[in-house]
């Protein structure tokens, strides 16, 4: 029996006031703020478990317009309910089974359609968290529209496809988390050196557990704080340099 994979306390957070606002996307919903000036550069936030409307993802989107970038976080959950922190461990293969990261191609396009012709986006990036993180691994090995990625604790295990990325991406992991093991990290990290052909980058941030990196201000414990912001700093330069 794995432990709940969600060590950062879901349950107890602080309120957060949204800067953006919801829109309809042909048939999905999704979350958007806007820098103040224009912009053509765009980034899509890929959601963790707890979906489009949880408070964090949203502070995530709001801070990546902060640095003047048209931020959108869609339902990649497509209106069905995302997991919650009072679901049972033991139902979560069963969830993901209809969750699948790898099989959102679709919903990928509808966004990027959106960006280009409604909001005139010509470059765009995407960063993703946990469940986000192999959404963005994935789009990174499929989707050249994509022209940079951030995937942070989240990875694509059991395909031997999984290294021939199009575009530069960065994988954030935690030190200790205990979903992605340090083995597996360095299995990324050999097979990228062997087979990817652009940028990529692979960071591991000492003593943070698996979500470490998308916690509000107020919801941070002092001796993450220095981590959480550095990954955060570190996810916004990697875009800077390629979007």
């Amino acid at each position: 029996q794995m432990a709940d994979p969600f060590l950062y306390n879901t349950g107890d957070r602080s309120h957060y006031g949204c800067l953006g606002h919801e829109v309809q996307i042909e048939y999905l919903k999704a979350y958007i703020c806007r820098p103040s000036f224009f912009t053509d550069k765009a980034v899509i936030v890929a959601h963790d478990v707890f979906g489009w409307r949880f408070p964090d993802i949203r502070y995530i989107v709001d801070l990546i317009a902060g640095h003047g970038y048209i931020a959108i976080c869609p339902d990649f959950f497509k209106g069905t309910e995302p997991w919650k922190s009072t679901d049972h461990w033991g139902d979560f293969a069963d969830w993901m089974k209809d969750h699948d990261p790898m099989k959102i191609d679709k919903e990928a396009d509808v966004v990027l359609k959106y960006l280009k012709e409604q909001c005139g986006a010509k470059k765009i990036g995407i960063v993703g968290f946990s469940w986000g993180g192999m959404a963005v691994h994935h789009l990174m090995l499929k989707n050249p529209q994509l022209t940079a990625g951030v995937s942070l604790y989240g990875i694509i295990r059991d395909s031997e496809e999984r290294y021939n990325l199009l575009n530069p991406t960065f994988f954030i992991f935690g030190e200790k988390d205990h979903t992605i093991s340090l083995d597996q990290i360095f299995l990324l990290e050999e097979k990228l050196k062997q087979y990817c052909k652009v940028s990529y980058k692979i960071k591991v941030y000492p003593g943070q557990v698996h979500g470490f990196a998308q916690l509000k201000p107020e919801d941070m414990k002092p001796d993450d704080k220095p981590y959480i912001e550095e990954a955060r700093k570190d996810m916004i330069d990697w875009i800077k340099m390629f979007v």
